[in-house]
């Protein structure tokens, strides 16, 4: 039963309250201007305050976290949608060392600025289980392995009663428990990131989408309902939720839906299923991943799609995903249920660049959002502030066009296939 007297988002009922930023009045100006107030967005302004750079302006069309940065699982660990391997075959491993080095860099700076800052976000720094769906260990002896030979990263290998010791499941096989990574209220850290810019000059602006963008000699003029900006540099940073202002950087991302939901509070139940605070997702492709909240509740999430879906169709789905992993659960409420979009790229990698005219982007960051976000955030900041070239690491990732509508049918055709691979796999097990 999905109870109806919560908001749909369990973030935007426990968001952290703060004074609403203004929308953009007037004509100003500005070195910097960034259009969206998520991880990536908040990230760039953050990173140029701490460099010096404080005359600097962020406009949300919405409020602050509104897409998929006060929407997500909250899960804080290092890499990328594309798997360590296939960034190991593309890349070589000196190139592919240094962008997983960003992400493994921006778990810990994201555990430094919540310090730092006080952001009041619930961060559970107790890592991360992947645990293996199948009977069959090799996918994660290889990961393992993969990580250690080549990234420097050592997981550590959770045997079947270890790991039913943590997950009262007996859906789960053996894990890998990843140390360095830690989950939190993604919401108010968002929230608390754009408090901890603006202390220090940022100029935030909610309810400030950005209608036009021009070129206008060598700065840009942005033109809001109620404003105008012109700035020197403008970085793009919209994620699923499209601005239509440069049918170039639109067009190399496809906006995919995925699903959350929150039970009720759980209390002495929690312990039926989870005798851990780290957080946990599955070997398939198409996993579920959940996680425990500080007051007893479960957030669950998984599934993705081309299309947003009701709080009601959200719970119906995930509801059943939870009851495959904890039977022992049946009958609970689901308190909260939401669906939002993130932005994906072809070849699943972060698409951060410039076009050498001041204009730049952070987006696709789809699947593993909080640590790359960080990172795009420094690169681009290094990039504005000081010059730095370290964001053309990422060249080979570009905007690559997507194709739509044909390219959301090809990912939901891609996801089908995936699913229903894992469930053949699963049912040749026996």
């Amino acid at each position: 039963m999905l109870a109806s007297n919560h908001a749909s988002s369990y973030y935007r009922a426990t968001a952290t309250p703060y004074e609403p930023h203004a929308p953009l009045q007037g004509r100003q100006a500005a070195r910097v201007a960034i259009v969206g107030g998520g991880y990536a967005g908040l990230n760039t302004a953050l990173g140029l305050a701490e460099r010096g750079v404080r005359d600097v302006v962020l406009l949300e069309r919405e409020q602050i976290g509104f897409g998929a940065s006060g929407r997500n699982g909250g899960f804080v660990f290092a890499g990328y949608s594309l798997g360590e391997q296939s960034l190991l075959d593309q890349l070589g491993e000196a190139r592919a060392q240094a962008l997983f080095g960003h992400t493994t860099a921006a778990v810990q700076r994201i555990r430094e600025r919540v310090a730092k800052y006080a952001i009041a976000c619930d961060a559970v720094d107790q890592g991360v289980i992947w645990a293996n769906w199948f009977r069959d260990p090799a996918v994660l002896r290889r990961r393992q392995q993969l990580l250690a030979r080549h990234y420097g990263v050592d997981w550590q290998w959770l045997p079947q009663d270890e790991l039913r010791g943590l997950v009262r499941s007996e859906r789960y096989h053996d894990a890998l428990y990843e140390r360095d990574a830690l989950h939190l209220h993604p919401l108010n850290y968002a929230i608390g990131l754009a408090t901890a810019a603006a202390t220090q000059g940022v100029r935030v602006h909610e309810h400030s989408g950005v209608r036009g963008l021009a070129r206008e000699g060598t700065q840009w003029r942005l033109r809001t309902d109620q404003g105008e900006l012109l700035a020197d540099q403008v970085v793009l940073a919209c994620g699923g939720y499209l601005a239509g202002l440069r049918r170039s950087i639109d067009r190399a991302i496809l906006p995919i839906a995925t699903y959350v939901m929150v039970t009720e509070p759980l209390r002495e139940r929690m312990d039926a299923c989870l005798h851990t605070q780290a957080a946990i997702y599955d070997s398939r492709f198409a996993f579920d991943y959940y996680r425990p909240l500080p007051d007893t509740r479960l957030l669950w999430g998984g599934r993705i799609s081309i299309r947003n879906r009701s709080p009601r169709a959200v719970q119906r789905l995930l509801s059943s995903d939870l009851l495959r992993v904890f039977p022992q659960l049946q009958g609970i409420k689901i308190d909260y249920a939401w669906s939002g979009l993130m932005s994906y790229a072809r070849h699943q990698m972060p698409q951060i660049g410039g076009s050498g005219d001041g204009l730049w982007w952070a987006q696709a960051f789809g699947g593993h959002g909080l640590a790359p976000t960080c990172a795009a955030g420094e690169l681009l900041a290094a990039a504005i502030a000081e010059g730095d070239d370290g964001w053309k690491q990422f060249a080979d990732y570009g905007l690559s066009p997507t194709h739509r509508p044909l390219g959301y049918l090809g990912a939901q055709a891609s996801y089908w296939w995936q699913q229903g691979h894992d469930w053949l796999k699963t049912r040749l097990e026996g």
